[in-house]
């Protein structure tokens, strides 16, 4: 059964970071096209950030550097670095897996529960 986990969210202040992670269970992370999209509370999903196969990586321009996103094939593990997190990005965050790439983001193949940010003014 394939699953991802995701785990790190939490409250900070505006200009605060936190580091989301998230494990693969069931599928290799070097076999799938990986990301994150986010969903706040009467808005629609929105695409974060994506990384394929080689390690290329793609952000959606309101996140352009300050969250970074990697991945350790070897652990299996994806992760989100968020800086300078502003109180727009409060919302659920969600670690997917999909076979087509960044355009298939928001309908992936495979999503984990979410982890809950909340930045505060």
């Amino acid at each position: 059964q394939r699953q991802l986990v995701e785990s790190g969210g939490g409250s900070v202040q505006a200009g605060g970071s936190l580091r989301l992670s998230c494990v693969a269970s069931g599928l290799t992370l070097n076999t799938f096209y990986m990301g994150w999209f986010r969903q706040a509370p009467g808005k629609e999903r929105e695409r974060v950030a994506g990384i394929d196969k080689d390690g290329m990586t793609t952000y959606t321009d309101f996140v352009k550097g300050r969250f970074t996103i990697s991945k350790d094939n070897a652990e299996n593990t994806l992760y989100l670095q968020m800086n300078d997190l502003k109180p727009e990005d409060t919302a659920m965050y969600y670690c997917v897996a999909d076979s087509r790439g960044w355009r298939k983001l928001l309908l992936p193949d495979v999503a984990g529960r979410g982890t809950q940010v909340t930045v505060s003014s």
